[in-house]
């Protein structure tokens, strides 16, 4: 395109996204923290699903990095009233848990005696 038809075409995707953005934010579906969108289906799925589905939908299942990312999980925890599934695993060594691609996690947010190993964590 040229010049200044390049820039009214971004200018118009930008305004249909944040208009679906808007509209998914009412349907309580997605929310934001540092720049990442955080979404769910508000189906209940097990851990394998979930995994699968994020990956067509071109992200990963939710690993909170930071205070504000573990807020974000939260908020779909408190306003369906259910657990979420997060990338984190238990390591070979018990007691220690890692991101699902095998790095060490930097961030913890645990309740007091937790993981403790007993149920499902």
């Amino acid at each position: 395109l040229a010049g200044n038809e390049n820039g009214d075409v971004i200018h118009q995707l930008e305004h249909r996204i944040s208009r679906l953005e808007g509209v998914l934010r009412l349907n309580k579906i997605i929310t934001e923290s540092g720049g990442k969108i955080f979404a769910t289906s508000a189906k209940k799925a097990d851990f394998d699903a979930t995994v699968e589905k994020c990956k067509e939908a071109g992200g990963s299942i939710a690993t909170p990095r930071n205070p504000g990312e573990n807020d974000a999980i939260l908020y779909f925890v408190k306003y369906f009233n259910t657990y979420a599934y997060l990338g984190i695993k238990q390591s070979l060594t018990p007691g220690r848990f890692q991101i699902l691609g095998g790095a060490q996690l930097s961030y913890t947010n645990w309740y007091s005696n937790e993981p403790s190993g007993k149920g499902e964590e």
